[in-house]
């Protein structure tokens, strides 16, 4: 065994050093080798797998996702029930007085008295309607009245009701049978308490993971050393990865910290898999030092699926597979390994991207990927040049009359090892790679990862005319109301639409028409949504901001290619009502200019009512440069299409006051002129 044990170390070691003998020519192709988070994260959500479902009691289902359906084996309510307090009656008899035989309450059976036509039962609100009574009137419409006789109670009924009225059938609310919470949802306090409504004592649900967090490190002590030696510094990563995964309702193991030593490394993974941990975390290690062994390790001791990716913070992030036995050795168990950078900011970040989805995609899941909105920038923001990065920001909702929305606010200097960057931080702004300065009042898509600031003031901005939700559903907030022009940019994207990956085109759009405003005659983007490759809700979303939210224009994006997928100009000329190829062909030509592949564009654009409707391509440099191409006819378009004759050619003369002239003379005046012309342009 000890002869076993130095071979692997000298494995290790030996690994190591072929990285360190290439790391310069790693440098010089490193963006070439490097993946990109959208594909990292992809990988990681195809090999995770839903945990085995368990069996739970009512008490520890909060946040569970549901691993069957549940059918309700009663109806509810279990008889008919009375809606308020009053009395119940027979609707025939009409309004007078009437004697009160008896008392109907919420607990009681009612079955314990005959009801008879001429007499009422007091009932309260949820209590059973005697056999033979079909309405009740509400308390507020009768009078008590005194009674000669003694122990006799009397009331006049002041109004006339129907049958029915006040009366809650038996099954109203839940019928039996009924389906009631469906596999895949998760579990509330509104979930549980339907749970307990029909019964549900215990529940099939899948679990939420064991996670192991392991530091690595000679330099790292416990948080409570008082005192600190050269060189040493307080583990904080173990600490904040630990309260990240308990966030997300996991059981946590707490293996403390390990010195670079490949036998110690190693025998804190043999540990963490032999007492069944789903996703085992490593903090530092995975960089190109002369003792980073957790890559090696985990290259070594698993399936490795990436250990380095295009991101920024968080380049040395690792993912591996491990298969090992169970304790019984009968059968095998799958451990996720993630390798996470010893900057606490990378080590934070990565957490988001890459762990959180696999934690959501073990519990059960349908949609594991952390929500999105777009939100404006507040200041200026500088882009890497060759990876994407994740700018932690802070983002709000403001209820600006002019521009309401959400505006994100960064979080300072954005340095990899300064965690006072996430501090406040509720949002993951991804910045594409474009070296260049975005500017302030940009769009920008921010990946949720806490709770939203200002809570009040998105409440109230809910209730409001102006509709605001997250991009998981497909509709995003709103930007603006009350301009000259108002602007709709729809997405068209399977891949966007089911939250597999980023829309990079819609923001793009975004940006590029509400920087075009003057130019535009005033318009500003109103609305943003994105749908799958589907004609019927292409044309649902076309036809509503048409004909209901009567939008100016409309701007879709993708899906005007060959592919069989490739259905936005079927489904807008299923809803135009007149052609307009002039505005096609100009997007065409500058489109050539790029690219001959342009030709294969089946774009279509045309008039619904009062809409402008124009398909564009879903690749965001070709949106930017076709909405370049018809600035200079768009802001004209969209004031003929309200009817103002004025924006036609500069010399027209309306028809009621042109100089008749016959075809002969017509014709030899437009070929004889200097500039042709006639009297009436368009």
């Amino acid at each position: 065994m000890g002869q076993i044990s130095v071979d692997r170390h000298r494995l290790l070691v030996i690994l190591f050093k072929l990285n360190s003998r290439y790391l310069v020519v790693l440098n010089v192709v490193e963006a070439e080798k490097m993946m990109s988070c959208d594909e990292a994260v992809e990988i990681v959500l195809r090999v995770a797998q839903k945990l085995p479902p368990v069996t739970v009691p009512l008490s520890e289902v909060l946040g569970k996702v549901l691993a069957e359906d549940v059918i309700a084996s009663d109806p509810l309510p279990p008889y008919p029930a009375s809606v308020k307090d009053g009395y119940a009656v027979l609707s025939s008899d009409g309004p007078g007085e009437y004697r009160v035989i008896a008392e109907s309450r919420a607990g009681n059976n009612g079955d314990d008295f005959t009801f008879t036509p001429g007499t009422v039962a007091y009932v309260t609100t949820g209590g059973p309607i005697p056999h033979g009574a079909d309405a009740v009137v509400q308390v507020e419409d009768t009078v008590l009245v005194e009674s000669a006789d003694v122990g006799t109670k009397c009331v006049r009924i002041l109004k006339h009701v129907d049958q029915g009225h006040d009366i809650r059938p038996e099954g109203f609310d839940i019928r039996k049978g009924d389906i009631i919470l469906k596999t895949g949802e998760r579990i509330s306090a509104a979930e549980v308490g339907l749970l307990a409504t029909v019964g549900m004592s215990t529940v099939k649900v899948y679990p939420t993971p064991r996670i192991a967090v392991i530091s690595t490190g000679d330099e790292l002590v416990e948080p409570d050393i008082s005192h600190l030696d050269p060189g040493k510094i307080r583990d904080s990563n173990r600490a904040m990865l630990l309260a990240a995964a308990q966030q997300q309702l996991c059981e946590v193991v707490d293996l403390g910290i390990v010195k670079d030593d490949v036998d110690g490394i190693e025998k804190a993974l043999d540990k963490a898999l032999s007492s069944g941990i789903d996703i085992i975390l490593f903090s530092g290690g995975v960089s190109m030092g002369d003792r980073d062994y957790v890559k090696p390790l985990l290259r070594m001791r698993g399936n490795l699926y990436f250990d380095k990716v295009c991101m920024k913070p968080g380049k040395p992030v690792t993912f591996s597979e491990i298969i090992s036995k169970t304790s019984d050795y009968r059968a095998t168990k799958k451990t996720l390994a993630f390798g996470l950078p010893g900057n606490p900011v990378s080590c934070l970040v990565c957490f988001y991207i890459f762990v959180v989805p696999a934690i959501r995609l073990l519990s059960g899941w349908s949609q594991p990927r952390l929500p999105r909105v777009q939100a404006r920038l507040r200041h200026s923001i500088k882009a890497d040049q060759t990876r994407q990065e994740f700018h932690r920001a802070c983002i709000r909702w403001e209820n600006d009359t002019e521009n309401p929305g959400f505006v994100a606010e960064s979080t300072g200097h954005q340095m990899s090892s300064r965690l006072l960057s996430m501090k406040s931080a509720n949002a993951l702004l991804e910045i594409p790679p474009t070296g260049s300065l975005i500017p302030a009042g940009t769009s920008a898509t921010a990946i949720i990862i806490s709770d939203l600031i200002g809570s009040e003031t998105l409440t109230s901005s809910f209730s409001s005319p102006i509709s605001v939700t997250v991009q998981q559903t497909g509709m995003r907030n709103v930007i603006s109301e009350g301009h000259d022009s108002r602007v709709a940019i729809l997405t068209v994207s399977d891949t966007v639409a089911s939250g597999a990956g980023p829309d990079r085109s819609g923001p793009r759009a975004v940006s590029v028409v509400n920087s075009a405003s003057e130019k535009l005659g005033g318009a500003r983007v109103s609305a943003t949504a994105v749908v799958p490759d589907e004609i019927p809700k292409i044309k649902q979303v076309l036809e509503k901001w048409s004909d209901v939210d009567k939008m100016d224009l409309i701007l879709t994006l993708g899906g005007t290619g060959f592919t069989p997928r490739d259905v936005t100009p079927e489904a807008t000329k299923e809803v135009i009502h007149k052609e307009a190829p002039g505005l096609l062909h100009i997007m065409m030509q500058e489109s050539m200019k790029v690219t001959p592949f342009a030709v294969l564009s089946r774009a279509a654009a045309g008039i619904r009512g009062s809409t402008l409707i124009i398909n564009m391509p879903g690749n965001p440099n070709a949106v930017a440069e076709c909405m370049e191409a018809l600035l200079p006819t768009l802001k004209h378009a969209l004031r003929q299409i309200k009817g103002d004759k004025r924006e036609k050619h500069p010399r027209h003369v309306p028809h009621a006051e042109a100089v008749p002239t016959d075809t002969w003379e017509r014709s030899f005046k437009n070929a004889s002129a200097q500039e042709s012309g006639c009297s009436c342009s368009h």
